[in-house]
């Protein structure tokens, strides 16, 4: 695997204490962070709109507004009333208008828009004007809706109804309430029924089948909404082309009703798995062009994969886009001519996938990709395929925005020693400034540990990337302990961003070990799938040779280490516990401990199902012998749990069976279950909980690694 290609070196770090530099990070500490997101630079490139979010601790909860800074410096204006929520800032083609999403007391709007042309008070309604796409003269807006004028009417439903019975979904009740007054449980037929952050829901099935988007239009000034597509299938990324006239939009190949094209997929789904026909090229979704007074759509690609991220180029004459040829194949940059249909591919063999690219009036494109553990800036000319790196670094960055004419960048940025700031630069790269300072009194005070960045070879010759974050304090000469997260996903990735887990275990004095093993993103697709079918195999040998290298350093010691890690990274903590008793403690965070129970209680069936080959009763053995449950007669490591009892994603039941085998056979072992939190307890959960989870696992690895294993801990 060939390394990224700028200011990725290994760092070599100045040694000297952080206590000189500052104090140590707490728990407590986290509700003073500024997390900044969703930059938007205006048409004239003079301004740049960002949602600001900060903590309101006395009332457990986030609050989030609309952020203005000038390019040329500055202290930022805020734009939003603080007594309410709002994000998501976008402007209006002519910069006269700040749209954003809003939900205010005393209104249903959700779109909400501010006068930036002149002083204009109090933000006012626009739900008619949708964060849609928009004409380059700002005067025509289209947009994908399915509030306003859904099909529903009854001879789709005769249709439906009139279906053979191995093609429609067996959604219908039998049985009723003897007394419906009486009854206050829930019936169940959908097989989605709960998910993640939402909790039980109604019948997808439904939903879909009679809200199916349409496409609808309007001038931007007076004038009323025109629905231009009245169909029983659905509408996504809808873009307007630059002149207005024209409006593509990425569909159902088969443009089949949207009953019948859910009926055939959950009828295919009720088949056994077929690797080949999973991972075959398949036809998800084509791009279609249509007039944008309505017609008939013409079909424009037939290519394998879902098309999606449709952007029109200056002249009006092609179509740029993303797609994914498989499910395992890299995300590439496509770019189709409307006239004739003839699709070229933009980025050949590079080994990295763009999150997000702008077609810009010169011909030649921005993009931004995952660079293993950083975040590029790239340009792209088209016609040559050159591609070069603009902006980069080690750090990540989030939310790219340009102004029309492609001369100002603005993003985003953190770095493991800086939280998130509102950053600009020009298209070149060259002149970058950093436009907000909202979390520099926070960075005054505490010093957050530098990280060293190393890589080793791995099973197969395969060059893994991983980091060492210092404890707080750190001096030469000194042994600490160590800590090993394993991330999530399992396609996650840890990478060069300020992580407040990572702070708040080595602001207790140790050092935090993080490592990107086979099957994490952002090293291409063939790294993100290789432990497909291996998971606790390869991947776990990836994790524990960071181990191995980090164990033979004079300043760890490798006789007081622990383990902790998240949802996947719950899993494999559970796994290499079964496996080795060389840590001390270990965390398990959103845990599976068992497949089987898993793939009945979760809300994500699928991903085992194409991970391992299978449904469980198609592919016993790898279900039986990936389970943790099945060896926890090896544990001997403490541990502990903390899951949340409204995680639909790993539901809590596997945690449950853990605890117990671990208490029956006298293994350490505490259990906390947090109320009213699901799968994201440690991103989005209620500030409270989210706080006393980062404390308890402080408390546990200083209890373990530092304190003497009886309740003794130094420095307490």
């Amino acid at each position: 695997m060939k390394q990224p290609l700028l200011l990725i070196g290994l760092a070599l770090l100045v040694s000297v204490p952080a206590s000189a530099q500052g104090r140590a990070f707490t728990p407590k500490d986290w509700y003073r962070l500024t997390t900044l997101a969703g930059p938007a630079v205006s048409p004239d490139g003079k301004w740049v709109a960002v949602t600001v979010t900060t903590v309101k601790e006395a009332e457990n909860r986030r609050h989030s507004e609309i952020w203005l800074s000038s390019v040329d410096g500055g202290d930022p204006i805020r734009l939003t009333s603080p007594s309410v929520e709002s994000s998501n800032a976008r402007w209006s083609p002519d910069g006269r208008l700040l749209l954003f999403t809003s939900s205010r007391p005393g209104s249903k709007a959700r779109i909400w828009a501010l006068r930036m042309d002149r002083p204009s008070g109090e933000a006012f309604e626009v739900d008619s004007l949708p964060m849609g796409s928009y004409s380059t003269d700002g005067r025509v807006v289209a947009w994908a809706d399915s509030l306003d004028g859904p099909a529903r009417d009854s001879t789709a439903k005769d249709a439906y109804e009139k279906m053979q019975p191995m093609a429609r979904p067996p959604f219908a009740a039998i049985t009723k309430p003897v007394d419906p007054a009486r009854f206050d449980g829930r019936q169940i037929t959908d097989m989605v029924y709960k998910v993640n952050g939402q909790g039980f829901v109604p019948s997808l099935r439904e939903a879909r089948r009679w809200n199916a988007q349409q496409i609808w239009i309007r001038p931007v000034g007076d004038g009323a909404k025109t629905q231009v597509t009245d169909t029983r299938y659905s509408h996504g990324d809808v873009a307007v082309s630059r002149d207005g006239q024209w409006i593509a939009f990425t569909a159902d190949p088969a443009l089949r009703p949207d009953s019948a094209a859910r009926a055939a997929r959950d009828s295919l789904a009720r088949l056994p798995y077929d690797a080949k026909r999973n991972e075959a090229p398949r036809n998800d979704e084509d791009i279609f062009v249509m007039p944008a007074q309505g017609g008939t759509p013409n079909r424009l690609t037939t290519q394998n994969g879902g098309e999606g991220n449709l952007v029109w180029s200056p002249n009006g004459k092609e179509i740029a886009f993303l797609s994914q040829v498989t499910r395992v194949a890299p995300v590439r940059l496509y770019v189709a001519t409307v006239e004739t249909g003839a699709v070229r591919e933009l980025l050949g063999t590079w080994q990295y996938e763009p999150n997000w690219f702008r077609w810009l009036p010169s011909g030649r494109m921005m993009l931004s990709a995952a660079v293993g553990g950083r975040d590029a800036i790239f340009a792209l000319d088209p016609p040559s395929r050159q591609l070069r790196e603009v902006v980069g670094g080690r750090r990540r960055m989030f939310g790219v925005s340009t102004d029309p004419e492609g001369k100002v960048l603005a993003y985003v940025a953190t770095s493991v020693t800086q939280p998130t700031e509102l950053f600009i630069a020009n298209a070149d790269g060259s002149d970058e400034r950093r436009l907000t300072k909202f979390n520099d009194k926070l960075n005054a005070e505490i010093a957050w540990p530098e990280a060293e960045r190393f890589t080793y070879k791995s099973v197969g010759g395969l060059e893994i990337e991983a980091w060492m974050q210092k404890p707080y304090g750190y001096e030469p000469g000194k042994k600490y302990p160590l800590v090993l997260y394993i991330h999530g996903g399992p396609h996650g990735a840890y990478g060069e961003n300020w992580f407040d887990e990572f702070h708040n275990l080595t602001g207790a004095g140790m050092w935090v070990l993080s490592t990107n093993p086979r099957g994490s993103s952002s090293y291409g697709a063939a790294f993100t799938y290789a432990s497909r079918g291996r998971w606790g195999a390869e991947d776990m040998q990836d994790i524990m040779k960071a181990v191995d290298v980090a164990a033979k350093r004079p300043d760890v010691d490798s006789t007081r280490m622990g383990i902790t890690g998240g949802s996947y990274g719950g899993f494999m903590t559970a796994w290499i516990t079964t496996k080795t008793t060389r840590f001390k403690a270990a965390q398990t965070d959103r845990m599976i401990s068992n497949w089987w129970s898993w793939y009945g209680g979760s809300d994500a069936q699928d991903l085992t199902e194409f991970e391992f080959y299978g449904r469980p009763w198609e592919n016993p053995a790898i279900y039986d012998s990936v389970s943790p449950i099945r060896f926890v007669n090896r544990v001997r490591t403490p541990t502990l749990m903390v899951q949340s009892e409204e995680d639909h994603r790993t539901p809590i039941a596997d945690a449950d069976q853990w605890f117990i085998a671990l208490k029956k056979q006298g293994v350490p072992v505490e259990f906390v279950r947090y109320p009213r939190s699901n799968h994201d307890l440690s991103r989005t959960g209620e500030p409270w909980l989210l706080v006393d989870r980062l404390g308890r696992l402080r408390q546990w690895f200083e209890y373990w690694l530092k304190g003497d294993g009886k309740g003794t801990v130094a420095g307490r």
